[in-house]
């Protein structure tokens, strides 16, 4: 019962909002780099790039909130982050859109 209750949960998840593949020009996509580059700069001086894996780049409609600020988008997949012109293994990205288009959070992970 539990087993199947965790997998109805997941496919309600999944069914919420639309998810599609990037393409090279999403806006969504460009505005969480771009973010998501300074953000990384502002830590590092070493980092000179952020490229994300448009094959991995699902991008999701949201109407939910986190606390009273709406969240309307959310850009998920891998991103490599170039130190000194090299690149290494692939973080998970996490990139958190509202209103107009407003990055409201972008997060890093190693895998």
């Amino acid at each position: 019962m539990k087993r199947l209750s965790v997998t109805a949960f997941a496919a309600l998840c999944l069914t919420a909002g639309a998810t599609y593949a990037q393409t090279n020009n999403d806006e969504a996509a460009q505005a969480c780099q771009s973010t998501g580059l300074l953000a990384l700069q502002e830590k590092s001086s070493a980092i000179t790039d952020l490229v994300l894996d448009m094959e991995t780049l699902a991008v999701s409609s949201a109407d939910t909130k986190v606390e009273n600020v709406a969240v309307k988008t959310v850009v998920m997949g891998d991103a490599y982050i170039a130190r000194g012109g090299e690149t290494g293994k692939p973080d998970r990205f996490v990139c958190l859109l509202g209103e107009k288009g407003k990055v409201l959070l972008t997060f890093f992970t190693a895998q």
